[in-house]
């Protein structure tokens, strides 16, 4: 354990802080305006929230420090080590994905909106984020229907012979044929912008003028078409309370729950609540720390970020961070804690949502362990199955044969321990060997015994679960409890028209009969889940080798064969049997190509 005479020549500049363990690997990275005074902070043992910096501290024995010129150059040395190191104590959302955003590109000769998940700065205009694709294919759909934008790339248009369905449907202008003049495309563009900011005002007004110039103009067409908009506009819209003054504003709150910290993120664009998004990262210590990393590790990532970021409290390098965001957008970003008005109520708003999504969380996981509990009565199990694995196979009589492992921790997918199998050794369709071969490889070292699951089981009746018990007596892992997962079988008599449809079983060793959950029940439910999931994983993989093997030529597999010779031999001779069929001399009158390698091309195609 380190002590605090470690500490003394420290300097008193900015800087980052690296902390080691025993074998010198990196558990936690910080920054500080004053490096000694920062980690001379870890060392004061008053007051009792300081127990969770005694307990990283006691597992701490070195502390390397990099001093900075500035806050913001420790924030950025900050970020680019947590990324390299993945220390253990410090805040991580590399398992996060980022929300879709709809992106449009003024630049475009007839410009589209398309769905992206990545944000960056390249002069187009990015609206969002939205909760999902699916959510952002709804506003999508709909505002097509109200601004008839292209919908596929321009090359890909005036490939065609004519538009396409979407004009038929007029859900689409054609601007690549000519249906629509540029003048008339730059409105539609102009006011999708406008709706996706949320400015509906400022679009009925502006189609209310355009309207009454066309019946000025005797253009009674293009005025009927701006009626017809506007009243599908205020049928469209819905009424939405104003949040804010205006602008773009991200509002956070925050709840520390033990190991953990519950956030609760709003998006404000242009003054209307549009959406919020919630995270439970892991964290022990101070939850100001803990916020002011989040904030670092999300809006460094490819994500929308916005005029202003409200937070419950101050946290420390705001102003560095609140610089360091203003550069990465190209316009000023302000971060605060707002104390009175409506936007101190927003951030109460999202205070509460936190406490919500947490308390959601706390009783999702009570059911998960009273579903835990109830599986290890019913099937009379060791252990609590806390962490669950399945196993599955996929084949087509033998080719492409491939074995999958999933894993639930806690009623939930771990996705950090799934793996694919190809089968090696087994060369025709026995799905009994196959298993046999994955689960010998999942338990063949001393590393993948030590972290076991506390029950597996495969999809499959009794001759799997056989299987699955000799694999696991031959090479003598004990203390995990073992089942297979029938399931239901469908028959109808000869002269009975109903189908009858037997309920899902669970073998267990020792035991001939299979034990009979209630169907629909909640353990059942998860044995069936984590066994479909099985199935999904080693399905896709399976698939995929299928469609990569179908891609291959018969050529890849020659050594010395690349694309660029592959190319050439199949423009010489039309196809694989025109080269099978060619001579030697011909073969070698291609560029790279010698009379050896002609030869033994020749050779291995006849085989």
């Amino acid at each position: 354990m380190v002590s605090i005479e470690a500490i003394k020549h420290f300097p008193t500049s900015a800087g980052v802080y690296i902390m080691k363990d025993g074998a010198g690997k990196t558990i936690y990275v910080g920054k500080a305006l004053n490096l000694k005074k920062r980690v001379g902070s870890y060392f004061n043992r008053s007051g009792d929230s300081r127990y969770q910096i005694r307990f990283l501290m006691g597992r701490v024995e070195t502390i390397e420090w990099l001093v900075t010129d500035t806050e913001k150059e420790a924030l950025i040395l900050e970020n680019n080590l947590i990324k390299e190191h993945r220390p253990r104590y410090n805040l991580s959302l590399r398992d996060d994905k980022t929300y879709f955003s709809l992106r449009l590109d003024p630049a475009e000769e007839f410009p589209r909106l398309t769905i992206i998940r990545k944000v960056v700065r390249d002069g187009a205009r990015y609206f969002g984020p939205y909760s999902s694709a699916t959510a952002a294919r709804e506003v999508l759909k709909e505002l097509c229907r109200l601004f008839p934008l292209r919908h596929y790339p321009l090359k890909t248009c005036r490939q065609r012979k004519r538009p396409c369905l979407y004009y038929q449907l007029r859900q689409c202008s054609a601007p690549c044929f000519g249906k629509i003049s540029a003048k008339e495309y730059a409105g539609l563009v102009e006011g999708a912008s406008l709706f996706l900011s949320g400015r509906n005002r400022d679009i009925v007004r502006l189609y209310r003028e355009r309207m009454a110039a066309a019946a000025e103009r005797q253009e009674y067409e293009e005025a009927g078409r701006c009626r017809d908009l506007i009243h599908s506009m205020e049928r469209t819209v819905e009424r939405q309370k104003v949040a804010s003054t205006g602008g773009d504003t991200d509002v956070i709150g925050v709840v520390s729950c033990g190991d953990h910290l519950q956030i609760s993120l709003l998006f404000i664009r242009n003054g209307l609540l549009l959406g919020s998004r919630n995270y439970a990262p892991e964290w022990a210590l101070e939850p100001e720390e803990g916020l002011a990393s989040f904030i670092a590790g999300y809006y460094c990532g490819e994500v929308i970020i916005p005029d202003e970021i409200l937070l419950p409290y101050r946290i420390p390098g705001s102003e560095a961070l609140a610089e360091l965001l203003s550069e990465k957008r190209g316009k000023k970003v302000v971060i605060s804690s707002p104390q009175r008005g409506v936007k101190l109520e927003l951030a109460k708003m999202a205070g509460k949502n936190a406490e919500n999504a947490a308390a959601e969380q706390q009783k999702k996981a009570e059911e998960s362990g009273s579903i835990l509990e109830e599986l290890k009565d019913r099937l009379h199990l060791e252990q609590i199955p806390r962490r669950i694995e399945c196993y599955d196979i996929s084949n087509i009589q033998g080719r492409d044969a491939v074995g999958s492992r999933v894993s639930f921790l806690d009623g939930k997918p771990d996705k950090s321990c799934y793996r694919r199998y190809r089968i090696r050794d087994v060369g025709q369709a026995d799905d009994f060997a196959m298993m046999r071969e994955v689960l010998f490889r999942r338990f063949q070292t001393s590393k993948m015994l030590e972290d076991k699951p506390d029950l597996i089981i495969v999809d499959g009746g009794i001759g799997q679960l056989g299987i699955l018990t000799a694999v696991m007596d031959e090479i003598g892992v004990t203390g995990i409890d073992l089942a297979g997962l029938a399931k239901s079988r469908v028959s109808r008599g000869m002269s009975d028209s109903a189908i009858e449809r037997s309920d899902e079983r669970v073998f267990l060793p020792g035991r001939k009969n299979p034990v009979v959950l209630r169907q629909n029940s909640a353990p059942l439910l998860l044995l069936a889940r984590i066994r479909d999931e099985a199935h999904r994983f080693a399905i896709t993989y399976h698939r995929n080798l299928r469609s990569d093997a179908a891609l291959t030529s018969v050529l890849d597999r020659i050594h010395g064969v690349g694309s660029t010779l592959r190319k050439k031999l199949l423009e010489k001779c039309g196809s694989v049997q025109g080269i099978r069929t060619a001579s030697v001399e011909e073969l070698a009158t291609i560029k790279g190509i010698t009379a050896a390698l002609a030869e033994r091309i020749i050779k291995e195609l006849s085989a």
